[in-house]
């Protein structure tokens, strides 16, 4: 089963959880359609309402920034890390 690791910011919408087992593999963009189903408060925070990943946010295959068509494994790790802006004046 590929994992995806939720980063802190969006752990509120995964239930709390740091890692989403996921049942479904082939590409990204299925693991993410899975992800709409379970989780559908995460899935709107990646995902904008064309079924795009937003912008501002990069997924991560094993290592490697993906795209929707990007293969993933059974074993894979999915990472998803939304932009930061602000700072310091």
């Amino acid at each position: 089963m590929p994992v995806l690791l939720v980063p802190g910011v969006l752990r509120a919408e995964a239930g709390g959880a740091s890692r989403l087992e996921i049942a479904a593999a082939g590409t990204l963009g299925a693991v993410l359609a899975e992800v709409g189903e379970r989780w559908p408060l995460l899935s709107r925070r990646i995902r904008d309402e064309r079924g795009a990943v937003r912008r501002y946010v990069n997924v991560f295959v094993d290592g490697e920034q993906a795209v929707l068509e990007t293969p993933v494994a059974p074993g894979s790790e999915i990472q998803v890390l939304p932009s930061v802006a602000g700072g310091a004046r």
